[in-house]
């Protein structure tokens, strides 16, 4: 076996040192944290988690869940990931929720218990020499960013991220929220919603409109992802687009209201086991902390509570797939050097960590001598790798899961629910084939994934 080096102790740098050892391979993990900081960690810790607690739903017939099937079925004994996020587990409906701290913490005692694994804390200031895979994300260091640069003789692509506030639960008012899961879904104790009538929200969206943002380079042009749009983003662009997005009042019935649903509800998610602290669920933002405190605190409920974390924004760099790597993610010059996780323009915690575990997949497969293998666009997988490669590099933006990477189906399904239940067995299906035609090695079996 080799020595082979990975970059980035985030999620999909963990799997991918995780998945390499347990093929036999002597890893060196780099991490340069708490040597050098970024605008967003808190901690030193392996695999934490800075924008939303929630893994998305583990359920098979969606889009998320298909592609939690693969990673498990890949991944040597399973994802690490998604083993550390369920021992991690907080309610929080049909999703994956966990205790962010406590995840990152499972995340970091695996891969410094694993023998095979050494972690390195220092900055890594250029491509490593000899088999690695860079996974150093959307937080990438200026040196290391300028060297892939000048390796793909192309600019890098770049936008920010906004970062939603955390409360405190004894802060709130809670005669004025009520606990509901959408349409009963989940829980009855895994969201907060604060019901708003419309004067309330109309009120609310002006100040959104009117309050004061942080200043950056080039603000009026930022490309942000749409799936993170910061708040008084959404605000500007009509009275009712919160009201139709992450303040969505259909499926929430109010109790004091006859059942009858509010005109607009700001939901509240759980960030901890113990439901101390609570995420303001899609108030992503770049309000400076005064206007946060002003703005924030028009919502029901929150008139006196307390920040434990306050919005932000932070830089995030993605390369230009399509125009620069080859197909299984490499510099084209260098099969054996690989880049995986957001970096490569994925959107999303699973997504950035599937991507570490093909990489790890495929690195094996290079030292060995084969060729690099993708799973075919019939899974989620194979879609997400065929939008990476196949977009136009003119217009090339970070994507997530969703059926509508898949080939379709070969007859018309006018059903929705059984489309997508026919679109995720064939993933599952084909995904196991393609394992099994291409030797591939992995842990758990996809159909036993699914159960």
């Amino acid at each position: 076996m080799a020595e082979v080096s990975v970059v980035g102790g985030g999620l999909s740098g963990s799997e991918a040192a995780y998945q390499l050892a347990e093929r036999g391979h002597d890893v060196t993990l780099y991490e340069m944290r708490p040597v050098r900081g970024t605008p967003a960690h808190n901690t030193d810790l392996l695999g934490e988690i800075v924008c939303s607690n929630t893994f998305k739903s583990e359920d098979p017939q969606n889009a998320h869940g298909l592609l939690k099937v693969e990673m498990d079925a890949l991944g040597v004994g399973g994802s690490l990931l998604l083993a550390c996020a369920r021992a991690a587990r907080i309610p929080g409906g049909t999703a994956l929720t966990v205790d962010r701290r406590e995840f990152a913490e499972r995340m970091t005692a695996a891969i410094e218990a694993h023998p095979r694994i050494r972690v390195v804390r220092e900055e890594m200031p250029g491509l490593p020499e000899g088999p690695a895979i860079v996974a150093t994300g959307p937080l990438t260091s200026d040196a290391l960013s300028e060297c892939i640069r000048g390796a793909l003789g192309a600019e890098g692509l770049a936008f920010f991220d906004a970062i939603a506030p955390v409360v405190s639960f004894d802060s709130l008012e809670m005669e004025r929220m009520f606990f509901a899961s959408r349409w009963g879904k989940g829980g009855p104790e895994d969201y907060l919603n604060a019901p708003m009538t419309r004067e309330q929200y109309e009120a609310f969206i002006e100040a959104l409109k009117g309050g004061e943002g942080y200043e950056g380079h080039d603000w009026e042009n930022v490309p942000y992802f749409e799936g993170c749009l910061p708040v008084e983003v959404m605000a500007g662009r009509g009275v009712d687009t919160l009201r139709f997005g992450p303040m969505k009042p259909v499926g929430l019935p109010v109790p004091w209201l006859d059942g009858k649903w509010a005109h607009a509800v700001v939901q509240l998610r759980r960030e901890d086991r113990a439901g101390n602290l609570w995420n303001l669920v899609g108030f992503q933002t770049r309000l400076k902390i005064p206007e946060q405190r002003r703005v924030f605190k028009m919502i029901p409920g929150l008139e006196n509570a307390e920040f434990l974390r306050w919005g932000s924004i932070h830089r995030n760099t993605y390369l230009n797939f399509p125009a620069s790597l080859s197909a299984h993610g490499s510099l084209r010059d260098r099969p054996e050097l690989i880049f995986a996780g957001q970096i490569t323009g994925v959107e999303g915690y699973t997504e950035s960590t599937a991507t570490g575990i093909l990489a790890a997949a495929n690195l094996d497969r290079v030292i060995r001598g084969e060729e690099p293998v993708i799973p075919p666009p019939t899974t989620m997988m194979g879609g997400l790798m065929r939008y990476l490669r196949e977009s136009d590099p003119k217009h090339f933006a970070p994507m997530n899961s969703n059926f509508g990477l898949l080939d379709p189906l070969p007859h018309r399904v006018k059903d929705k629910d059984e489309k997508r239940v026919q679109l995720a067995e064939r993933g599952r299906v084909d995904f196991a084939g393609w394992m099994e035609e291409n030797g591939v090695t992995g842990g758990v079996p996809a159909a036993a994934a699914a159960q």
